[in-house]
């Protein structure tokens, strides 16, 4: 793991010095802005921290409650929870607009809490420039890439599907821009081979929890220090849909296995079967070594450790000239329509799959 910290011999602005001064016995009035649970585990760990920081939070924003679950009942948002269970003020506005008596109010209600800083973390909602400007010391976004790599809204789970090595997070001053304000901190993490979306959710979860504390720790210095971002190495992490879960087989086997780990748990990768969807849950690391001949698609085996299936190539430099080879996927659990999980070797025991059998890309 790796840090971009702060150069201790950048002198402070005058404005900021101030305010440093000014909050050394005063604690800083804190409003965290998030919904779900990526952004609790910060809140969390922040009012855990709050003498320690000398900050105090005053107010906690969230998304409205949205229906949720097979009865549909309105459900408050893991940030909202958090803050309830440790008696901070909730708000919950549908809008920041001025253009709207709903937003109008919401500004001058954010107004009144007199606040130093606002934290965001996977909010929902757009702050426009005079939200951002309301706090003494503006807002602090706490993203889960390291920007300027994978601005938007699903920089995990394309840091993924991309074959990143490493992603991280970038505690950023916020500006009108989508995620394009200066970097104040940013941290690294490796990407290991077995991560899912999941997984790496919950490790950039722990890591923008350490990644804020560490900024409030000394706020001035690395607000005084911020550097700003390199639009020419931009690119933008687009909101999931579930039809990219979809396979198409005749890709290679090493952007389909990133795929499964990339859309694990929503939307998930999935294929059809006789025209019945089968979810694919999990699969092994591809081996450069297996190779087939078989059709995209194609059941090669059902073994107990894992269901080989033939895809498209992957490029194969041999004595500096690319050969395509037909690569292969080893699933390790999968889901049949109105069925539970099944391992490969339940598969294996079972006869709802058999060498031979073709997946195919749709249900035709």
């Amino acid at each position: 793991m790796t840090t971009l910290a702060c150069d201790p011999d950048v002198s402070l602005t005058n404005d900021t010095a101030d305010i440093m001064e000014t909050t050394r016995t005063a604690p800083l009035r804190v409003v965290f802005a998030g919904t779900p649970e990526f952004a609790a585990v910060s809140l969390e760990a922040l009012i855990k921290q709050q003498q320690a920081l000398n900050i105090n939070i005053v107010a906690v924003y969230s998304q409205p409650d949205r229906k949720a679950g097979r009865g549909q009942k309105l459900a408050a948002s893991a940030v909202k929870q958090m803050a309830l269970t440790h008696d901070i003020a909730v708000e919950q506005p549908v809008t920041f607009k001025k253009s709207s008596t709903e937003g109008l109010a919401a500004r001058q209600t954010l107004q009144d809490y007199q606040t130093d800083v606002m934290i965001v973390a996977a909010y929902g909602l757009i702050l426009p420039i005079g939200v951002l400007t309301t706090p003494t010391l503006g807002c602090l976004n706490i993203h889960a890439s390291l920007l300027p790599r994978w601005r938007g809204a699903a920089p995990i789970h394309r840091a993924l599907l991309a074959g990143d090595s490493e992603t991280g997070i970038t505690i950023m001053q916020m500006d009108k821009g989508l995620d394009t304000g200066d970097i104040l901190y940013k941290v690294s993490a490796p990407i290991e081979a077995d991560d899912t979306a999941a997984s790496l959710h919950d490790k950039m979860a722990e890591l923008g929890a350490t990644a804020i504390i560490t900024v409030l720790k000394d706020l001035p210095h690395y607000q005084a220090q911020a550097v700003p971002q390199d639009d020419s190495q931009a690119n933008y992490a687009e909101k999931l849909v579930k039809t990219e879960g979809e396979i198409n087989w005749t890709q290679s086997a090493t952007e389909i296995e990133r795929q499964i780990r990339g859309l694990t748990p929503w939307p998930g990768a999935y294929t059809f079967l006789a025209g019945q969807r089968v979810k694919i849950l999990a699969s092994l690391p591809v081996n450069p070594s297996q190779q087939t001949n078989q059709p995209a698609g194609t059941v090669i085996s059902v073994g107990r450790k894992a269901i080989l299936v033939a895809c498209g190539h992957d490029s194969n430099i041999d004595n500096g000239v690319e050969k395509p080879q037909a690569s292969t996927l080893a699933i390790t659990e999968l889901q049949f329509a109105g069925g539970k999980p099944m391992t490969a070797e339940q598969i294996c025991h079972g006869n709802q799959l058999n060498d031979g059998d073709q997946f195919t890309a749709d249900s035709k």
